[in-house]
């Protein structure tokens, strides 16, 4: 297993992460037609990221144990509750905190 590889993993899950971001922005705007609804900047955006880290993480599994991927993925959902209250000024409340922290043990007891 090479640790650089499962950097460039959860690094790509940290850009996901953000594409998620970009997606729920646009979803809430409000658009004057449908085409533009799936035709904007924020979209296209986070579609491109979405296929550049699907061809990030290919390349790292040739290197990286097949049983790390569901573990570096799973911080995601950390990063999007983070990304979400500071871009988005979405509350964290306390199901979501402690749902988060168990995920973070998860991991960390898994990869020690």
């Amino acid at each position: 297993m090479n640790r650089v590889f499962m950097l460039i993993m959860l690094a790509g899950t940290f850009v996901s992460s953000i594409s998620q971001i970009l997606l729920k922005q646009s979803a809430n705007k409000e658009h004057s037609s449908w085409i533009k609804e799936y035709l904007n900047w924020r979209v296209v955006v986070a579609y491109l990221m979405f296929f550049g880290v699907l061809l990030l993480n290919t390349v790292c599994y040739t290197r990286v144990d097949l049983k790390y991927g569901a573990v570096i993925d799973s911080a995601a959902y950390v990063f999007v509750l983070i990304l979400s209250h500071a871009i988005l000024k979405e509350k964290i409340s306390r199901g979501k905190l402690i749902g988060n922290l168990i995920i973070i043990a998860g991991i960390i007891i898994y990869t020690v």
